[in-house]
């Protein structure tokens, strides 16, 4: 006798009331019953869309309760909602400024967490200990590089054990810059800020001599004074690529039994700094990693540290609602002057702020800008925004803050790291390999899949919120595993030897 199987049904999520579209957890086949009884047009794929509503040409498309395009044609209930029949248009956001600012309940120093940390001579704590060759030209890049390697292969790092490391820094610019435009004051404070960054124990700074980022000029406008580890040198007044490798060697050796000199002590969350990113986003992003990392960053809130949301153009059409949140209406106003500057810069160099979503992301079922950004702003919580900050500007407010930075993750965190964090949460979908230099990097899969393809790059799966762990309880772990990171637990990306290759400053503007 045969005993007849009912198909399992495939699980769909509803985000909003206000949705028209159903989020696939499983791959939904063409023609099977999905839920709400719905029954699927199209072969509807894990992290897409498909109708839960007939929607009319013209008509919004709504997802996370927002406006995330709007249909380029009729949509039956039970289609597959993508590039193919949505678009984007201009619509009205309303900003209401600080409408949604609260004060946050900052817990006192003796209830905050804790975790061990170096604590620097300015007051600042770092979570690592690097030594970094920095650069103020390309041109002085291979010689840095030559450099961080000779100390590497002389084996004299292995006598400082309380030293991560060295990594050299390379600018891919640094001349034809004006000194008195917005190129020069960017590639400035990301110099400065790398130097600074209380991950750094030692810098050494190498020049060719005539480059347009004079280094003079640099240490004049910073006020810096040449000490045990801060040295600067240029190939051309040290007599060439020989005689500077040797010579940058032997200031290193120098300068690491002061490196070396510091120890890990305890100190308070609220001493975190710690950059947001996302990349290689996918359809769950929004509704899984982010939200999580989102509420790991409204506890380290409350215990007074510092999340730094970044990316601008991930966060076009999703601003309106950072602007309700913003500490007062100045706050929010800034934000939305650098939103009017990229849509500028965008049209003056024949783009658009819709070239966002990549081709991968586009695989993973986000379709337009708007819909990757209402999900990439959930990485920042549900605290009141507190300051905006331009690229590679230092930090120095507490609380929820965002940074101008481009989308592209390598640029966007070199400002979020020269701004001074000293720690980094990454989100992935379609699985980025990313890792920080002097910061480490915690990468956490947005889905199960990718986090077990990839378990070697992986810190936390977040994928199994789909299958009934809570946002918040997933949000604590995130924390917590922030805690153990800032006080030496390596990453996968740390002990995969990421970071080498990562320091990306932003160029603005024409190249002559």
């Amino acid at each position: 006798m045969m005993i007849a199987t009912v198909p399992k049904q495939p699980r769909m999520l509803r985000l909003s009331a206000a949705d028209n579209v159903l989020v696939a957890i499983d791959t939904v086949d063409k023609g099977s019953d999905a839920p709400e009884g719905i029954t699927a047009l199209d072969r509807i794929g894990k992290g897409h869309k498909m109708a839960s509503a007939a929607i009319r040409s013209g008509d919004a498309v709504r997802k996370f309760g927002q406006i995330i395009g709007f249909a380029k044609q009729d949509i039956p209930k039970g289609a597959w909602v993508h590039e193919h029949n949505t678009g984007m248009q201009d619509f009205d956001r309303d900003y209401a400024f600080a409408q949604d600012a609260r004060s946050e309940d900052i817990l006192p120093l003796a209830q905050q967490a804790t975790f061990l940390g170096y604590r620097r001579a300015n007051g600042k704590v770092g979570t690592r200990n690097y030594i970094g060759v920095l650069t103020s030209v390309n041109c002085s890049a291979t010689v840095a590089g030559f450099i961080a390697e000779e100390v590497k292969r002389s084996g004299m790092l292995n006598d400082y054990p309380n030293i991560d490391g060295i990594v050299a820094l390379k600018m891919d610019n640094g001349c034809v810059v004006d000194y008195r435009g917005v190129i020069f004051d960017i590639l400035k404070r990301t110099a400065w800020g790398y130097a600074t960054n209380p991950n750094m124990g030692g810098v050494l700074m190498v020049g060719l001599g005539c480059e347009g980022f004079q280094i003079p000029r640099f240490k004049e406008a910073y006020g810096v004074v040449e000490n045990e580890t801060f040295r600067t040198m240029t190939i051309q007044e040290t007599g060439g690529t020989k005689k500077t490798v040797a010579a940058g060697v032997a200031a290193i050796r120098e300068m690491l039994p002061h490196v070396n000199n510091v120890h890990r002590e305890t100190c308070h969350a609220s001493e975190l700094i710690v950059a947001l990113q996302c990349g290689g986003s996918d359809g769950y992003s929004g509704i899984t990693a982010n939200p999580a990392l989102g509420a790991a960053v409204d506890i380290l809130v409350r215990h007074g540290g510092t999340g730094i949301l970044s990316e601008t153009p991930e966060i076009y059409g999703a601003e309106h609602l950072l602007t309700r949140r913003a500490a007062n209406r100045e706050v929010g106003e800034r934000l939305v002057e650098i939103i009017k500057w990229w849509e500028d810069y965008t049209k003056r160099n024949n783009m658009e702020m819709n070239n966002n979503p990549s081709p991968g992301n586009k695989l993973g079922g986000l379709t337009t800008i708007l819909e990757k950004s209402l999900g990439a702003a959930a990485k920042g919580g549900s605290t009141t925004l507190r300051h905006v900050y331009r690229y590679a500007e230092p930090v120095t407010g507490r609380g929820f803050v965002f940074m101008d930075t481009p989308g592209y993750d390598p640029v966007a965190a070199t400002g979020q790291v020269a701004g001074g964090a000293n720690l980094l949460c990454f989100t992935t979908g379609r699985g980025s390999a990313y890792g920080c230099k002097p910061v480490p990097s915690i990468k956490l899969a947005t889905n199960t899949d990718i986090y077990t393809r990839m378990i070697d790059d992986m810190d936390i799966n977040c994928g199994d919120i789909l299958d009934g762990v809570s946002i918040e309880a997933k949000g604590q772990q995130i924390f917590e595993l922030m805690l153990k990171v800032a006080s030496g637990q390596k990453t996968k990306s740390e002990e995969l030897g990421y970071g080498d290759n990562e320091y990306v400053p932003w160029h603005v503007g024409a190249m002559m």
